[in-house]
């Protein structure tokens, strides 16, 4: 943690900043008032050491100044002149807690321990609110399909390890649930779970958000931030879409990766942080080494264990199951008593492709839930694209990624093809075929 040491006494000042920096935080120094104010300005600090005795001012009057600037940041009052009725005032007006002076090491150790227990619970609670508040189901992490059982079996065994890991799947197969699955279950589980997406910033702010900034390290850093790796320090780090890290950026990560070291963006100053790496991506990576876009040294740091995420196409026995969960869940913020889905939307459901996979089902139960009027969810109430689908179970039409044959997928793109034509000729043109074959194909079609 970063400390400042509010004291008028210089000799302790630069005492308390040895003690501090021997325990692995960092100390920076404030004679009163004015010089207090000042360095909050300029600079983030976790907690500060108010002293109650300031040549001739009395700290308890800068304490509300320090919250009213700094409403996060933890205030320790100190003083001599200990005693009950000061602790309780100092304590009223938003000190975190009290001590004594002269402290012990142990003293000083405990307390900032304590801080930093709160600060992690702190944490967790606006993480479980975080997830509360995006109304989303709980996480199934069962399974009935062999491909995901082995991914999930590997990812778990993995979770105890301080192994990087990279996570391939398509979007919306669950790659971040995962993670968080793997943090909850590992020696890390007290401690943050922080997620930084790789596509979602310029390179500029990706690098600020990802190692944090000094104030003035470019236009628009107003402030300074700790950045994701710090915040994550002790917990996991799950880098979203890793395949989209601008090249710059990525020595910075490897050197973390090898040495847990990194320097905000306009410092120089060298800083540890214990983080355990988990990347995700939609796509491999060896294209992207082999076309310069990825450094081959981060790939093969990153790939120390590779873990599979199946699309949802491929997780058919699992895929009622699933819809079920999200039709309870829904149900159930919608005040439907709803009873499963009717046999022909459930086909439906069954043959199409889910290029969308887990979120993508997830928002087609909702749309369905909303819309129904029965009890329970009828063909209608899907979206069309699925709906469209209901022709192929007469053999009318059919689309890709259903369980049919490649003749059946043919037969009904001819029948398309030949719909939006006006010539047998032009037909034959537009599937690339001689018109003579497209006649036999069409007969024996039974057209």
């Amino acid at each position: 943690m970063r400390l400042l040491i509010i004291d008028d006494e210089e000799s302790i000042r630069k005492t308390a900043a040895v003690l501090l920096e021997g325990m692995g935080h960092e100390a920076v120094g404030a004679e009163d008032r004015s010089a207090a104010l000042k360095q909050l300005d300029r600079e983030h600090f976790d907690v500060a050491l108010l002293d109650l005795k300031l040549n001739g001012e009395s700290g308890l009057d800068l304490l509300p100044e320090i919250l009213k600037s700094r409403p996060h940041m933890d205030v320790v009052v100190c003083t001599a002149y200990a005693s009950i009725e000061t602790a309780v005032e100092a304590m009223r007006l938003g000190a975190a807690d009290y001590l004594p002076k002269p402290y012990t090491p142990e003293q000083v150790r405990q307390l900032l321990r304590k801080i930093a227990t709160k600060r992690s619970l702190e944490g967790r609670v606006a993480d479980l609110e975080s997830r509360l508040r995006a109304d989303a189901p709980d996480a199934d992490l069962s399974t009935e399909e062999p491909a995901t059982e082995r991914a999930l079996s590997l990812a778990f065994k993995a979770a105890n390890s301080a192994a990087t890991l990279m996570i391939f799947g398509e979007s919306g197969t669950g790659k971040t649930v995962l993670a968080r699955a793997m943090h909850e279950r590992s020696p890390r589980k007290d401690q943050p779970f922080v997620t930084i997406s790789c596509p979602s910033l310029s390179r500029e702010l990706l690098e600020s958000e990802l190692f944090g900034r000094v104030k003035g390290a470019y236009t628009g850093a107003l402030n300074d931030t700790w950045g994701k790796v710090a915040i994550a320090d002790g917990g996991t780090l799950l880098l979203d879409e890793i395949g989209e890290l601008p090249l710059e950026i990525q020595p910075k990560l490897l050197r973390l990766l090898q040495e847990k070291e990194y320097e905000r963006v306009g410092e120089t100053k060298t800083r540890r942080a214990d983080v355990r790496v988990i990347a995700a991506t939609n796509r491999h990576l060896e294209q992207a080494v082999r076309d310069g876009r990825f450094r081959e040294d981060l790939f093969y740091r990153l790939n120390v264990i590779t873990i599979q995420m199946p699309p949802l196409r491929e997780r058919r026995k699992d895929l009622k199951r699933l819809a079920n969960q999200y039709l309870r869940f829904f149900g159930g913020q919608c005040g439907k008593r709803l009873n499963g889905f009717s046999p022909t939307a459930e086909q439906v459901m069954e043959q199409y492709s889910w290029p969308g996979n887990l979120r993508e089902l997830r928002n087609v139960v909702e749309h369905a839930v909303i819309l129904t009027s029965s009890d329970s969810i009828q063909l209608d109430d899907l979206p069309d694209k699925l709906s469209q689908g209901a022709a192929g179970l007469n053999g009318a039409g059919v689309q890709v990624g259903m369980r049919i044959s490649l003749e059946q997928l043919e037969n009904e793109h001819i029948r398309r093809i030949i719909a939006q034509t006006s010539t047998m000729e032009e037909a034959a043109q537009v599937l690339g075929v001689d018109p003579a074959t497209l006649y036999r194909r069409r007969k024996k079609m039974g057209h």
